[in-house]
């Protein structure tokens, strides 16, 4: 939070509800995509992406860390 212009300690309030937030949005998405999964019976990363694919920023972001990824796995 600090990133974004938070104090450098944030109240712990803060913290608690941020982690209840973040912890809320992701079960939600990885429900959303075991739905999606179901069909073939195994969750892939094509089922995140079907998710968030009306969210622009954290769908090229996702496109982002996967090509980055591939990357890394070709130089080792």
């Amino acid at each position: 939070m600090y990133g974004f212009g938070d104090a450098k300690e944030p109240d712990p309030d803060s913290i608690e509800l941020m982690e209840d937030m973040l912890v809320d949005y992701l079960t939600n998405v990885a429900h959303r995509a075991m739905e999606v999964a179901e069909r073939r019976g195994r969750m892939q990363t094509e089922d995140l992406l079907y998710v968030i694919r009306n969210d622009r920023k954290k769908f090229a972001r996702v496109d982002e860390l996967l090509e980055m990824n591939a990357k890394l796995k070709d130089a080792r």
